[in-house]
């Protein structure tokens, strides 16, 4: 057990000590002390970065019992204890020096649904939508709306009191709360809730840890209660850290559960909760409001909410701006058309929601009737969106606000650290017009969005904190942010936490902050856990930490040179909104964390560790960029130096990030979804160039380069390659030598009967010339690709039946090697020689007016992202099938439609790379008479050759378990996939042959022909 603690200084010796005592104790988790883990965790979703010693991951409340019990002996006071959870916090709540204890890898399940009282209980690692998952058949959900509500853990909310989204009608998560387990520093377990008069008599009686935190409790009410009562501002989100204006809830009841929630970690570990969960409204409908000003938007917010909506939520031009170039902006585009009067400067998204439909729609037309004769201020228009999906898909696009602004262009961008401000909700335009006149003042950028009927309103100013001029301006700014809070009677700490900002809370609370220091001192009297936040115990040094007394990333980041700052920086700008940690099994988001839960293997966690792996290397003296030139000039002298040396276990953190990037399927998910464009498979090939240049590779990556070079020959002699490949002799040499735990076997299919058939010629500029304008009109160009032609050779032969059944003359572009595979594994000297020679042949076959057409979304989709990458505008133009056939087709007379539909699994690359090509399948269904759904699905863990290595052999069949396989069983035989490896991965996982959108259309118009 021991040997899994030792790290090269990574620990100092009283951590090492202490971690050892902890295993001795019976610690089941994992125990984590290596540099790459330790730089994920240290950064979240703020400007700062704090190494933690190590981290520890539970696997049961026990081991947070051992944990906390140990670190409450006499002995071990010096230790710092600091709980997470999803960290997304946007001011450093979860970030520590000492040991970060993340408590969502395992104790993450739903323990009990209660549905005829409306209680859940849930462990605290538990993803806020993973609980309304659970609830939705029931009807039910767990109130407190956030942005990030898909990673987001029920153990973070209750720590920071989340609110988010309809706050003013479902209120704060501690409105929520019925039940607490908390583990106390020395290991007893406070469990919290209302308190009878008679239960709290015993309580206050109790020894221990937890009779004086109910003693001290009930003194500070008894003593100081008018003092709270004028000192808390009648805020909705009035979050102070320890709310002692709740300490009893309406029935007069103590109730601790208001004061744990909210404060960040620093009084216990809440392990367990018991949560009221409501019905969810039966019908909503959204009015999405168009200003030409944002201060237009802000003021009229406030004659709106006297109209009674659920919630009214804000955003200015600058998140608009971002987010018509996101991902999901096609989805929401008609309900923010452009106007003739004016362009869209912010808009107001303002919800109603009920049960009854009838006076639902009553309140909607009297809501409408008022836009229609109200001329209090400019409005441009309005759209209303109706149902759960519609509303769902313009929520989507206002909760990625918070991503979307890290992804604004340049070095500055907007930042995270006077953004969650609140006042009362009258004031707030008043206070909005200072507050960007403070920041005007500094010439900066900013984008503003939020919940306007809260009086919240999350301001990012844009810093380029690798600058320290720019840097310097975070205290100032926030200094004057908190004046100017206090002047309109609010909070600088509206919503997100006080965290790193927590200095500003005596300045807040005056003679009231000794209050919270003797809360402090019941639950931690040794400043143990989490300490510097919210308040430290009177007496002795501890102190707050002042929010310039932690290292900012811009701090790291700036010993990056500059040069290859730029050059990586589809990796650098990661921001730690987490947007990769989706909890959704059926969302594509990064199947490998979903799969291992380790946040070394996410878009974070692996673009952290480039940026900590660069500015080492930096600091190393070591020039990337002209060891990548080396590294492709390289011959046969460095081969032998890298055999030589092997791959040593040494001290090089490069093997770190190795073992992180490897575990990558390169589906680009993240290339897609991410808000920040952060695109591992990018950076990955990049830097296993250089890593390769230095240690030996795999013999597996020499056979899978080489893969659609060998192919045409292997193709001759199908009988062989495939007897070869059965031997149990030839599996164990994979195995051993390869790394390959099995292989796709070749088509024996003879193509040559289909190509006479339909009289398929090859394509040559020659050829192409002699057509005349009708006849290049109606001729179309295959793409061949390895997969599609020599591992799945039918489907081919279906597309070319397919094309010219509906009229087309097909030819064949000459096969060449796309070199994704080269791309994938960072042969990338290679990749660009086998990319310039067939982009030179396909952009002569193009340039003669026929369109191209690949079948596999994985090779085409290279054409338009890797290929535009390294050769800009000289990329050939190769369109997907459905692309191809919306045009073909868009002429056809729609036929009535088949009552049985087909459901579509679509390829990962694809769905996140170019969604509105994705859905074009049902339109070109709907064009040949057929139905054709698409379904919500994850990954199906094979992309590409993944699947197929020994190494990923588990991880691939988890990511298959957590969503296809499901999908499968439940869907049967009508269920196509458009992707070669998704096909190839359910046959192999699940024994189902999945066939392509081509061959269900084609069997409609087989039918339709009454031909075979």
């Amino acid at each position: 057990m021991i040997a899994r603690l030792a790290s090269p200084a990574a620990l100092t010796r009283r951590y090492r000590d202490f971690l050892a005592s902890l295993v001795d104790q019976g610690f089941q988790g994992e125990i984590t002390p290596d540099h790459g883990t330790r730089t994920v965790l240290a950064t979240d979703n703020s400007i700062y970065q704090r190494l933690p010693q190590a981290a520890l991951f539970p696997r049961h409340r026990e081991d947070v019992r051992l944990l906390t019990a140990l670190a409450g002996r006499p002995e071990w006071r010096d230790i710092v204890l600091t709980p997470r959870g999803g960290g997304t916090g946007t001011n450093g709540q979860s970030l520590t020096q000492g040991l970060v204890v993340d408590l969502s890898r395992h104790m993450n399940r739903i323990l009990e649904i209660n549905i005829e009282e409306r209680w859940v209980r849930v462990e605290a690692g538990v993803v806020k939508d993973q609980l309304n998952a659970a609830l939705k058949p029931h009807g039910l959900f767990f109130a407190p709306e956030l942005s990030t509500s898909n990673r987001a853990t029920l153990g973070g909310m209750i720590n920071t009191d989340a609110s988010g989204q309809g706050s003013c009608t479902y209120g704060k998560t501690r409105d929520h709360v019925l039940e607490l387990d908390t583990l106390l520093l020395g290991g007893e377990c406070l469990h919290s809730c209302a308190l009878a008069p008679e239960t709290l008599t015993m309580r206050l009686a109790e020894p221990g840890r937890i009779g004086e935190v109910h003693r001290t409790l009930a003194q500070l009410e008894r003593e100081q209660g008018d003092l709270i009562r004028r000192t808390f501002p009648p805020l909705n989100r009035c979050l102070t850290g320890y709310d002692l204006a709740h300490l009893r809830d309406e029935q007069g009841r103590l109730n601790l559960n208001n004061i744990l929630c909210g404060s960040e970690g620093s009084l216990g570990f809440v392990v367990e909760a018991r949560l009221n969960v409501l019905p969810i409204p039966r019908h909503s409908v959204l009015v999405n409001v168009s200003y030409a000003s944002f201060m237009d938007a802000l003021r009229d917010a406030r004659a709106l909410m006297a109209l009674h909506p659920l919630s009214i939520e804000t955003l200015d031009s600058t998140v608009l701006g971002l987010a018509r170039q996101d991902i999901t902006w096609h989805q929401v585009a008609d309900y923010f058309p452009e106007t003739p009067q004016a362009p869209t400067l912010g808009i107001n998204l303002v919800e109603f929601s009920g049960d009854d439909a009838e006076a639902l729609d009553h309140q909607v037309a009297r809501f409408l009737a008022h836009l229609g004769q109200d001329r209090s201020v400019l409005r441009l228009g309005h759209t209303v969106a109706r149902g759960t999906g519609a509303i769902k898909q313009v929520y989507a696009m206002r909760k990625r606000a918070v991503g979307l602004l890290g992804n604004a262009q340049g070095e500055a961008r907007p930042q995270p650290f006077v953004e969650d401000t609140a006042v009362p909700p009258e004031h707030l335009a008043d206070f909005i017009a200072e507050f960007r006149a403070l920041l005007d003042s500094h010439q900066l950028r900013y984008g503003m969005f939020g919940h306007v009927d809260a009086g919240v309103l999350h301001v990012r100013p844009a810093l380029d904190m690798k600058d320290p001029a720019q840097a310097a301006l975070v205290r100032p700014i926030t200094d004057a942010v908190a004046a100017l809070t206090h002047k309109y009677g609010g909070l600088l700490w509206g919503e997100h936490g006080k965290g790193l900002r927590s200095e500003y809370a005596p300045r807040f609370f005056g003679p009231l902050y000794p209050a919270l220091q003797a809360v402090k001192a019941a639950f931690d009297p040794h400043n143990q856990l989490n300490p510097g936040k919210i308040a430290t115990p009177a007496g002795g040094d501890a102190a707050l930490t002042p929010l310039d007394g932690v290292p900012l990333r811009g701090e790291l980041d700036r010993q990056i040179d500059e040069r290859v700052w730029r050059s990586w920086s589809s990796a650098v700008h990661c921001n730690g909104n987490g947007a990769c940690y989706n909890f959704d099994p059926d969302d594509a988001m990064c199947p490998s964390w979903k799969a291992t839960r380790d946040r070394t293997q996410s878009p974070k966690g692996r673009a952290s560790l480039i940026r900590e792996w660069l500015r080492l290397q930096g600091l190393a003296g070591v020039d990337v960029l002209a060891a990548s030139q080396r590294a492709r000039a390289a011959g046969i002298s460095q081969w032998l130096a890298k055999a030589w040396r092997g791959r040593r276990r040494d001290d090089d953190f490069s093997h770190e990030v190795f073992d992180a990037l490897s575990g990558c399927l390169a589906c680009k998910s993240c290339a897609g979804q991410c808000p920040i464009k952060v695109n591992v498979p990018e950076f990955r090939s990049r830097f296993l160039e250089l890593y390769h240049s230095r240690y030996l590779r795999p013999a597996k990556d020499y056979l899978i380069g080489s893969l659609e070079f060998s192919m045409p020959w292997l193709a001759r002699v199908p009988w062989f390659y495939n007897g070869v490949m059965g031997l149990g002799l030839s599996r164990q040499f994979l195995a051993r030598f390869a790394g390959m735990v099995d292989s796709p076997l070749l088509s024996r299919f003879d193509l040559a009967p289909v190509l006479r058939r339909w009289q398929v010629e090859t394509a040559t500029p020659e050829r192409l010339a002699r057509l005349d304008a009708p006849s290049r009109a109606r001729s179309v160009i295959l793409v061949q690709d390895a997969f599609t032609r020599y591992f799945e050779t039918p489907l081919l032969a279906d597309f070319i039946e397919l094309l010219s059944r509906l009229g087309y003359r097909v030819l064949l572009a000459p096969y060449r090697p796309n070199g994704k595979p080269l791309q994938v594994l960072g042969f990338l000297g290679a990749f660009e020689r086998a990319a310039r020679r067939n982009a030179a042949q396909l952009n002569e076959l193009a340039a003669q007016g026929v369109k191209l057409v690949g079948l596999d979304p994985a090779m085409t989709l290279v054409y338009r992202q890797e290929y535009r990458t390294l050769l800009g505008d000289a990329a050939p133009e190769v369109l997907l099938p459905q692309e191809w056939l919306a045009e073909a087709l868009a002429d056809r007379p729609e036929t009535p439609l088949v009552e049985t539909p087909w459901f579509l699994l679509g390829h990962c690359t694809e769905r996140t790379n170019a969604a509105g090509a994705a859905n074009l399948w049902p339109a070109v269904f709907r064009r040949l008479g057929q139905r054709l759904e698409p379904l919500a699905a994850g990954c199906c863990g094979m992309s590409g050759t993944y699947g197929h290595e020994a190494v990923n052999r588990a991880t691939s069949a988890r990511i298959f378990d957590l969503s296809w396989r499901g999908i499968l069983e439940r869907q049967g035989d009508r269920v196509l996939a458009n992707g070669y490896s998704c096909r190839s991965q359910a046959e192999r996982l699940a024994g189902v042959g999945l066939r392509h959108p081509v061959q269900a259309l084609l069997a409609s118009l087989r039918q339709a022909d009454g031909g075979p």
